[in-house]
């Protein structure tokens, strides 16, 4: 995965291209320059950090079109969109389709670069998100299918007696189980495995049965 997040501009207008690139450059962000959206896509991988600046008109594929496509191909990047005045509505239709933001010309330089680090800000927690997840999926997959089954009952609030109950085994044996949960998830509380149940979507059941 790229460390470095970058600015990714896709418009037909040369001269616009090349001011955002100068622009966004400018406050130390990398940047790349399409004209067409296919351009991009021929370009783009699913783990490039980054944001999107899409015109919404564009020749051929449409800014709409390209934020569909990015969607079917897995790819999460946030998108920005930019608009003239009689396209908003359209731009609205992004905004419903999943983009970030839009922007409507003429705007100012900051207006912009303040969409834009809101934009890698929430790239890159997503990203972090989602490396955190699969630490704890790792950690999972660890356990036997006996401390899952424990696991799964301690975060929807059982005690050790209930868990030994309904398990049919003896309370130290779920004890013993218990702690080599806690030791494999790496966890140093109660609390900090039920958020680790949350943070994986349907790995353990999280809530009361």
């Amino acid at each position: 995965m790229n460390e470095n997040p970058t600015v990714y501009v896709v418009d037909d207008d040369k001269a616009v291209r090349d001011s955002l690139k100068w622009l966004i450059e400018s406050v130390g962000l990398q940047v790349k320059n399409y004209e067409t959206a296919m351009d991009f896509l021929n370009e783009c991988e699913g783990a490039t950090a980054g944001a999107l600046v899409v015109d919404v008109r564009l020749p051929g594929m449409s800014g709409l079109d390209l934020q569909d496509q990015l969607k079917k191909r897995g790819i999460r990047l946030p998108v920005i969109i930019i608009t003239g005045h009689g396209d908003v509505p359209v731009a609205i239709r992004a905004m419903k389709a999943g983009a970030l933001d839009f922007i409507e010309k003429p705007f100012s330089d900051q207006v912009l670069l303040d969409r834009i680090r809101d934009a890698l800000e929430q790239d890159a927690e997503r990203r972090e998100s989602m490396m955190q997840r699969g630490e704890i999926e790792t950690r999972l997959k660890r356990l036997t299918p006996r401390e899952r089954q424990v696991m799964d009952l301690v975060v929807q609030g059982r005690l050790n007696k209930q868990i030994a109950a309904e398990l049919d085994l003896s309370h130290k044996t779920i004890e013993v189980h218990r702690a080599h949960v806690m030791e494999k998830m790496n966890a140093g509380s109660l609390a900090e495995l039920v958020r680790m149940a949350v943070a994986v979507e349907g790995a353990v059941k999280a809530s009361p049965a």
